[in-house]
């Protein structure tokens, strides 16, 4: 009964949400052929931290099951890195990702195609003390979990971009089983790069200050942060059942703009976010209906670039392009959705 009645709320809210044909079809899709597939996988994320940026794939079970999936699956993973890995190895068929990850799999030659941006900024990095710009961290400590994760990743990045070196200027204090948020809380490291819901608990905690917010700092606010990727092998053999996903996810999307108390909800009753507070702050402060304004090819080469000046991909823009990136479909619906 609690599901049901959450089912008609979701579609309700749907309803409400203010963007048009967001549960009906467009006009093309009736002349659409079927999925070639009705089973569609995703990772989900079961570390201490949550996924929360990742709403809009989490909100759209009905609306993958109007596109014709019945088969709908979430797959255990304990972080974005890991989630990458499982679409790169054909174990989930999509996920959104921070971009730089996704990169730096395709250079290592993971079977991943990057379809289209699904959101800008949702990373914010924290420094304690006097520690007031990214030039500050030479010779300061910055924790992340493992190096080539996704805060590594960004983080060497926004130190290149200003002329340090990485590698040489910053102390990494890698921490897997004592979690680096906690670390900078307490004072023990002086930097931190959080995303949702890290940088709602960190202010909340009134725990050190923003030195840098990627939603509106930039350069790092005029491209997308996270993308939607594939398995490559999937959207090559499944190209109706992967517009059909993308569909979905955008809709999904602007659902999450249009919506964030809805979403926030959903997202806490399935059991993908631990706080709604957080997740609402989150979700109202991640400018979801900007994607229109950006495309993700820039996205793509402006990472790429950053990784390969600080040498974490030895591939060229141009090549993690033409290899690891497929826009046609996303296109397709930018058209189809007038956008």
């Amino acid at each position: 009964m609690q599901v049901t009645q959450n089912r008609r709320r979701f579609l309700a809210a749907l309803s409400s949400a203010g963007a048009a044909g967001l549960i009906g079809a467009p006009k093309s899709f009736a002349q659409e052929p079927a999925p070639e597939t009705t089973a569609v996988r995703f990772p989900k994320y079961t570390n201490n931290v949550n996924n929360v940026c990742g709403a809009p794939l989490y909100v759209m079970d009905e609306l993958l099951r109007a596109e014709g999936f019945t088969d709908i699956r979430y797959i255990a993973t304990d972080s974005g890195a890991t989630g990458v890995r499982l679409v790169a190895s054909g174990e989930a068929d999509f996920d959104n990702a921070f971009v730089g990850t996704q990169i730096s799999m395709i250079d290592a030659g993971g079977r991943i195609s990057m379809l289209g941006g699904l959101h800008i900024g949702c990373y914010e990095l924290f420094a304690n003390g006097d520690i007031r710009g990214i030039r500050d961290l030479k010779g300061r400590t910055v924790g992340v979990q493992h190096l080539g994760s996704s805060p590594h990743l960004l983080v060497s990045s926004m130190a290149s971009y200003v002329g340090l070196d990485p590698t040489k200027d910053i102390k990494w204090v890698v921490s897997a089983s004592d979690n680096p948020m906690e670390l900078f809380a307490t004072g023990q490291i002086d930097a931190f790069l959080g995303f949702p819901p890290e940088p709602q608990e960190l202010r909340a905690r009134k725990a050190g200050h923003v030195i840098v917010n990627t939603t509106r700092d930039r350069p790092w606010s005029q491209y997308f942060c996270c993308m939607v990727g594939g398995n490559r092998d999937f959207v090559r053999n499944h190209p109706v059942a992967t517009k059909r996903v993308l569909r979905a996810i955008i809709k999904a999307t602007d659902f999450c703009a249009a919506e964030p108390a809805r979403a926030a909800q959903k997202i806490v009753d399935l059991g993908f976010a631990g706080q709604y507070d957080y997740a609402l702050q989150a979700l109202q402060e991640i400018p979801y209906g900007k994607w229109r304004a950006y495309e993700p090819e820039d996205t793509l080469r402006f990472y790429a670039l950053r990784l390969r000046e600080v040498g974490m991909i030895k591939s060229t823009p141009a090549k993690i392009i033409a290899e690891g990136t497929d826009w046609r479909l996303w296109n397709e619906l930018r058209r189809e959705l007038k956008v």
